[in-house]
């Protein structure tokens, strides 16, 4: 194979392997034959560079060889769409993703780019399954980015040991583009799914229930994965089937025969009967002709087989039915097996060896063990007869072998017992599956007695083989007495005995991981991820029998899934992604056409979740109480109100505060802080399909409001429909009641309810306003309201310099408007303060300073901005005649201005008389 690439000289090589001891281990093994290598740091403490000298294909090469630890990048939402309550869920399944490089591992990132501007050839050591391609794709977008002209190469291999990595790096292959794409496609659907069923569920029931499931409820995350919730619909099912069994009584015969060669126990061919009456008659026909008659013997030889070679799924089950290991834990254990040489690749769907492994050098490594060695020489004896290839199990992922022992241990000092167990659990199984099976002897006896037959069965062991080795397995048996064809004898006992039907067993660990392996659902390398998943996030408990079952909150979630119809925690939804996922690395099926159906599938899956979303609230609330914690703002689909004119960017939402004010902000926040505050008179609100025919820019959706009637004029009509885009007088004369004169409301004049001057909504104390007001229908009707269309202005400044209208402080040295700047030293990070724009100025205060100053210490010394206001004085300026205002003050030097509900000046009238210098609640004018 030509590898050009440089020159005459030595090619320089970088080698990248998927974690620092595989690097090592790579390292170690081809720098033997060049006299050893050296070692240098790179930008991660964890991931040495290590280099020295090799020959590939006859090329002379200088190799250098480092690591990355597992994924190099992730895969997220763009930043806008990361916060929860940053949009609606369902956005979520077409929202922008990418792929970046985490903060943690930028040092293994620039290591790469150095090292390969340096370099001709890039040889991926990552391991040899899909997942590992995928990030071998990772790499290589990271190294030819800093050098587009490397020659790239795959090394493909199963076990870290001399054999295996010269013969890789001597038969290098390309990288396969199609199983990088589908794990992209998992990445991606699981991505999507998993967050917008997440933060719906959680969203949803987190505050609606006290969920005493952990010791701090409100952080609890209800996640949902698409692999996690089957996993979960496995034990619920089983735990289902378990408390709807109703035990039912079945009776049934037993017949015993005992003689000098031992003693014989005979069962009915009925098996039981659940009619006692029907049981009874048979009995006593047998109780009055009890003389047996031998109607058969049969005798055949019986074999059992050992098992196929070993997978990473059985390894799993394995090991927690004879070890009671977790299957987290076992792979774990086995990761480190193989790093460390001993083991091959422990993730594998492989179950049959191909014909050029060269078992017997695998079985004579192990004839020196003081345990199973003898056994290993026997294997290897012709004489003994003892070895058969091994069965085909039928699956090949292609990528590794099955696996098996590949350096010999009596046991490492640092081994802890569980990697004790799982090495001879490994090297027994393979053992075993190249021996011969299990022989043995079966008679079986039927006899008649009264024309019921009954029958007995024995066994004997004539040869062990396999058995000898694999301690795990058992083949018992009874040896029958001898008995023949026409024989007749009395039995010594003969008797109608009861039982009960029981419900099947919770599932085991074993049992569950070959539910999901029957399903399709996760991968041999991910199975135990799901599980422990379920475990951690309580939705399942797992015993002292490695038995599980669900916890309320598991089966609740499940119940309501249920309820809805769609079967979200069946394992056939999962079942068909994983085959598309299959497609997709084959070559059958695209990338994006996997994508496209899947999500569309999931998405109206979804929607639909959302519209039923009252019985997981029914199910939840079979389980636990209803919390009195305010319901949290995002609880429901956020309901899109208009676009957005400050951003341009996003939308305005109808929002609820926990305080129960409502509020239409922009869903780009904190970017972007457009917002407008409706009256606190409302109780609810709610977004219509409606249009605006009049506000722009559009489309802009009414409202349907439902005002408190306590906290509006009796003529109003507490239910209203309106517009929030300027064009509703009806609702800007309740905001300005609201804002001016709502009964026991409380307002702050100068900061627009608690906003800071750029908009920002703090919790500043605010002053009550004790005036009155007059209700609209008992105004002057030669003084109608009057109120510019100007619509509603949002806390959103375009123009800092605009904030010196709305109230800015100026500077009393120079009178120049100061700006409003956030401290960030750590005994005031997060204070707002003044400071003046010219530099030479000293002029300096603290925001909180100006709003604990009393209003007259302000008045006179350039600051527009009051701390407080009461109504008296509101209505002494009003008695004293106040000029018209100029821009957004009066002009009598009592520091006062107008601003709307969002903190911004109004031009807007007197509704009584339409003086510009006050509104309604205190004009002179008005009736007594």
């Amino acid at each position: 194979m030509h590898r050009g690439g440089g020159g005459g000289g030595a090619v320089r090589v970088l080698n990248v392997a998927e974690k620092p001891s595989v690097a090592k281990a790579v390292a170690e093994i081809l720098s033997r034959r060049s006299g050893g290598m050296q070692s240098r740091p790179g930008r991660s403490q964890y991931n040495r560079v290590f280099e020295f000298n090799y020959a590939i294909g006859g090329q002379a090469c200088h190799m250098l060889v480092t690591s990355v630890t597992g994924h190099l990048m992730e895969l997220e939402f763009d930043d806008r769409f990361r916060r929860w309550h940053s949009c609606d869920p369902v956005e979520l399944f077409h929202a922008p993703v990418r792929k970046s490089v985490p903060q943690d591992k930028l040092p293994i990132k620039q290591t790469l780019e150095e090292e390969s501007r340096r370099c001709q050839w890039l040889v991926l050591w990552l391991d040899c399954d899909r997942e590992g391609e995928n990030i071998a794709y990772e790499v290589i977008d990271i190294c030819t980015g800093a050098n587009s002209r490397l020659n790239i190469w795959r090394a493909r291999f199963s076990a870290l040991i001399d054999r295996e990595i010269h013969e890789a790096v001597q038969n290098l292959d390309r990288p396969n583009k199609l199983f990088a794409d589908a794990v992209d496609a998992r990445q991606e659907i699981d991505l999507r799914i998993g967050a917008s069923f997440t933060r719906f569920q959680t969203m949803l029931l987190k505050d609606a229930f006290v969920l005493d499931v952990t010791g701090d409820d409100r952080n609890l995350v209800l996640s949902y994965g698409p692999c996690q919730f089957p996993t979960l619909g496995f034990i619920v099912e089983r735990f289902w089937e378990i408390q709807a069994h109703e035990p039912e009584e079945f009776w049934t015969i037993n017949c015993t025969h005992t003689s000098d060669e031992g003693t014989a126990s005979f069962g009915w061919i009925r098996g039981h009967l659940f009619d006692y009456s029907s049981a009874v008659i048979i009995y006593e026909m047998c109780i009055e002709e009890p003389m047996a008659t031998v109607q058969n013997v049969r005798n055949q030889e019986k074999l059992k087989y050992p098992p196929y070679p070993l997978s990473t799924v059985e390894l799993q089950k394995r090991a927690s039915r004879y070890f009671r290991m977790s299957s987290e834990r076992t792979m774990k254990v086995a990761e480190e097996l193989y790093q460390a040489g001993f083991i091959s690749y422990p993730r594998t769907e492989t179950d049959n060896f191909s014909a050029n492994t060269d078992l017997h050098t695998i079985v004579r490594e192990q004839v020196d063990h003081p345990v199973w060695g003898q056994y290993a020489q026997r294997l290897l004896d012709p004489e003994a007869r003892l070895w058969r290839n091994p069965s085909n199990g039928g699956h090949d992922d292609k990528a590794h072998p099955p696996i098996h022992p590949t350096k010999f241990s009596t046991g490492e000092s640092n081994w802890s017992p569980d990697h004790t167990k799982l090495y001879e659990l490994v090297v027994r199984h393979f053992l075993a599956c190249c021996s011969q099976p299990a022989v043995g002897a079966e008679t079986t006896v039927v006899i008649d007695i009264a024309g019921e037959e009954f029958n007995a069965s024995g066994r004997v062991v004539l040869a062990k083989n396999y058995l000898d080795v694999y301690r795990f397995d058992s083949w018992g048996g009874t040896l029958l007495p001898t008995y023949n064809i026409g024989q007749q004898f009395v039995p010594t006992t003969l008797t109608l005995d009861s039982g009960v039907t029981r419900p099947p067993p919770l599932l085991s660990e074993a049992d569950l991981l070959s539910c999901m392996d029957k399903a399709g659902i996760g991968t041999d390398a991910t199975m135990h991820d799901h599980i422990k998943k379920l475990l951690d996030r309580c939705y399942a408990t797992k015993d002292e029998n490695t038995r599980f079952s669900p916890t309320n909150l598991g089966e609740a979630l499940v119940m309501g899934y249920d309820e809805m119809g769609y079967e979200l925690w069946k394992p056939y939804l999962r079942s068909m992604m994983e085959a598309d996922m299959k497609s997709v690395s084959m070559g059958t099926k695209s990338k994006s056409e996997v994508l496209e159906s899947c999500l569309q599938q999931m998405k109206a899956c979804f929607l639909d979740a959302r519209v039923q979303k009252v019985k997981l609230l029914d199910a939840m609330g079979t389980f636990f109480a209803r919390s009195n914690r305010p319901i949290n703002e995002t609880q429901n689909p956020i309901e899109v109100v208009r676009p957005c004119g400050a951003c341009n960017e996003s939308e305005m939402v109808l929002k609820r505060r926990p305080t129960g004010e409502f509020m239409v902000g922009c869903r780009s926040y904190p970017q972007c802080r457009n917002v407008v505050w409706l009256p606190g008179s409302l109780s609810e609100a709610a977004v219509t399909n409606q249009v605006c025919p009049v506000c722009t820019p559009g489309p802009v959706y009414k409202l349907q409001f439902k005002f408190r009637r306590r906290d509006i004029p009796p003529n109003f009509d507490v239910d209203h429909l309106g517009c929030v885009g300027g064009c509703d007088d009806i609702l800007k004369e309740l905001i300005e009641i609201s804002r001016f004169g709502s009964r026991g409301q409380t307002t702050a004049p100068a900061l627009a309810r608690g906003q800071t001057p750029n908009g920002a909504r703090q919790g500043a104390s605010r002053q009550d306003l004790h005036t009155s007001f007059r209700p609209a229908g008992q105004l002057n009707s030669e003084n109608p309201p009057v109120m510019q269309s100007q619509g509603f202005r949002s806390t959103h400044n375009q123009n800092p310099r605009n904030a010196s209208d709305a109230g800015q402080v100026l500077c009393t040295s120079c009178g120049e408007p100061s700006i409003s700047l956030t401290a960030n030293t750590e005994a005031n990070r997060g204070r707002r303060f003044y400071k003046c724009q010219n530099p030479d100025c000293g002029f300096f205060k603290w925001e909180d300073e100006l709003t604990e100053a009393t209003p007259r210490s302000r008045r006179g010394r350039g600051s527009s901005r009051q701390a407080s206001a009461s109504a008296s004085a509101g209505r002494r300026g009003a008695a004293q005649g106040r000029g018209r205002r100029g821009r957004g003050r009066n002009t009598d030097g009592d520091g006062m201005m107008f601003v709307s509900a969002t903190g911004d000046p109004v031009s807007g009238c007197c509704f009584t008389c339409g003086d510009p210098s006050h509104f309604a609640n205190v004009c002179p004018n008005r009736r007594r």
